[in-house]
C-alpha cells in the first residue's frame, strides 16, 4: 500500500495507471469526449481508450455522466446550507432522515458531519417564499432539534472535478 500525503495511491486502489489518472481528468471537464477525441488527447487509438474507460468504470473510478445545468438559468435563484442538529441520534431515526432526505428534490446534496452540526443539508430552489414552503414541508417530515438555514450571497468556486495532484505517486 502506498500513501501518498496521507492518501492512498489510486494505483493500489484500483490499479489505474498515468494514462488513466489523465482519462479521468479529461473526463471530468468533458464527459462528452468520444473515445477517439479522448485517446488522440492521451496517445492511444478509440479501442484502448475505449477499454481504457470501460475498466475504470468496471473498478468503480468513474461513476456515471451527467449534464451540468446552470441553476439560475433555470431559475433556481437561491441555495441555502441548511445546518441540522438532532437529539435522536437512534438508527430508527436516521432511517426516517435519510427517507426524508431522500424525499425532497430541493435537497441536492446532503452530509453527516462532526461537530456541533449532526447534518449539512444544500438545499436549491426559486426564492426565498419556496424556501420557507420547502422548510414547513421539511420539518414535518421529520423531527429535529435546531434547524439554522445560511442563504448564499454569491458562489465563490463550483466544480465537480475531484483534486487528482494526490494521486501522483
Amino acid at each position: 500500500m502506498i500513501l501518498v500525503d496521507n492518501y492512498l495511491s489510486i494505483d493500489e486502489r484500483s490499479n489505474v495507471d498515468e494514462v488513466d489518472r489523465e482519462i479521468v481528468r479529461l473526463l471530468q471537464a468533458d464527459s462528452s469526449l468520444s473515445a477517439r477525441e479522448l485517446g488522440d488527447l492521451v496517445g492511444l487509438t478509440a479501442t484502448p481508450c475505449w477499454r481504457r474507460v470501460k475498466a475504470l468504470e468496471e473498478q468503480g473510478v468513474l461513476t456515471g455522466q451527467v449534464a451540468l445545468v446552470s441553476p439560475a438559468a433555470i431559475g433556481l435563484d437561491v441555495t441555502a446550507l441548511v445546518h441540522i442538529r438532532t437529539n435522536d441520534h437512534s438508527s430508527d431515526w436516521l432511517d426516517r432522515f435519510q427517507a426524508a432526505v431522500e424525499h425532497f428534490p430541493e435537497i441536492v446534496e446532503a452530509y453527516r458531519a462532526s461537530g456541533e452540526i449532526d447534518y449539512m443539508l444544500k438545499v436549491i430552489v426559486p426564492s426565498i417564499s419556496t424556501y420557507d414552503e420547502f422548510y414547513k414541508r421539511f420539518i414535518q417530515a421529520i423531527d429535529l432539534y435546531d434547524v439554522r438555514t445560511i442563504f448564499v450571497m454569491e458562489e465563490m468556486k463550483h466544480t465537480t472535478a475531484l483534486p487528482l495532484h494526490y494521486l501522483d505517486a
